[in-house]
């Protein structure tokens, strides 16, 4: 497994990760013996980084790697807090809210310090709340805290986030279907050494080439019920694309996927085309799909004639829909 720097944290990760949220919550049923497998057979192949949240399943998806990992050195854990404020909105970003949520979460992974906090896509308010942002760096000095960062939902907030000098990481949503990172963001996070955690890679499933107008989700299966971002944001389901024409796009993908790759490792491999780009953390609900998506890592690099065919598929199915909404 290659590895990459995350930014100013220094930390030296996999360039593919492993994202937890489809064993935690929210993907459909997810059997507990699967999902203890799937991540111990991406550790097993290199992977160091892992990416949770304390909603995921009420920190399930935590304890399963407190599980696997208590007392490892070698393994970096990336969790999220924020998402389970009720009501969920900006003035409920609170240092005193967002410190009881560390705790529980160094309580969950069984660790003295979390490897990095991230604050969990907030409304957009709290980037522009510099004393949360001051009270994030005294938990660091503090030593509640080693990194943090954010996980935003637009380009507005990841460049107003990247203003504050504590901020070393920032997760975002970057795919085949969601290309406006690459515009100017990249560009202004790699001046200032951002770690860039890339999340929804494959556009929840859709870049798999595995789904068609018949396939079925499970009523607790957020493909099922946001796409309308009926329950969080639209854009983390199918990275906003509409269903349909995210199809019709996929089926054009598939006939430029360079010779020994499946449709999910020549995504990946897309994304890792962008040297801004510190991690991929694909989520998995079994060894196969985890093996599948880390071979993405050894693939050749694609070829201009390739990058280009994708940014010309971009522009004619999805672009008009999805590019200047996040």
């Amino acid at each position: 497994m290659k590895k990459r720097i995350l930014g100013k944290t220094g930390l030296e990760v996999s360039q593919v990760g492993l994202g937890t949220w489809a064993i935690g919550a929210g993907w459909g049923k997810v059997d507990d013996n699967e999902a203890l497998k799937a991540i111990q057979t991406a550790a097993d192949n290199g992977v160091n980084f892992f990416d949770t949240a304390d909603v995921y399943g009420d920190g399930r998806s935590e304890r399963f790697l407190a599980s696997m990992f208590e007392g490892r050195k070698d393994i970096y854990i990336a969790t999220k807090a924020g998402r389970n404020l009720n009501p969920h909105i900006a003035s409920m970003y609170t240092p005193d809210n967002i410190r009881s949520y560390i705790l529980k979460s160094i309580e969950r992974l069984k660790v003295s310090s979390l490897d990095l906090l991230q604050l969990h896509c907030p409304p957009t308010d709290v980037y522009y709340n510099p004393e949360l942002f001051g009270a994030l760096d005294d938990m660091v000095e503090e030593g509640l805290i080693r990194h943090y960062g954010v996980s935003v939902e637009k380009i507005e907030e990841a460049l107003k986030a990247i203003e504050y000098p504590g901020v070393e990481t920032v997760q975002i949503i970057f795919n085949m279907f969601r290309q406006r990172p690459n515009e100017l963001f990249f560009r202004e996070a790699k001046k200032k050494n951002i770690g860039i955690i890339v999340r929804v890679p494959l556009a929840s499933g859709l870049l798999t080439g595995k789904m068609t107008k018949e396939t079925i989700f499970a009523k607790d299966d957020h493909r099922n019920f946001n796409r309308d971002g009926s329950a969080f944001d639209r854009g983390e389901t199918f990275a906003g694309v509409r269903y349909e024409e995210g199809l019709q796009a996929v089926e054009e993908l598939r006939a430029i996927i360079p010779e020994g790759l499946t449709m999910a490792q020549f995504a990946l491999r897309w994304i890792l085309m962008f040297d801004e780009v510190s991690t991929v953390i694909p989520g998995a609900k079994n060894s196969s799909q985890v093996l599948d998506n880390l071979a993405a890592s050894e693939a050749a690099p694609l070829s201009d004639a390739v990058m280009n065919k994708v940014d010309r598929i971009y522009d004619t199915y999805i672009k008009k829909d999805v590019h200047l909404r996040w």
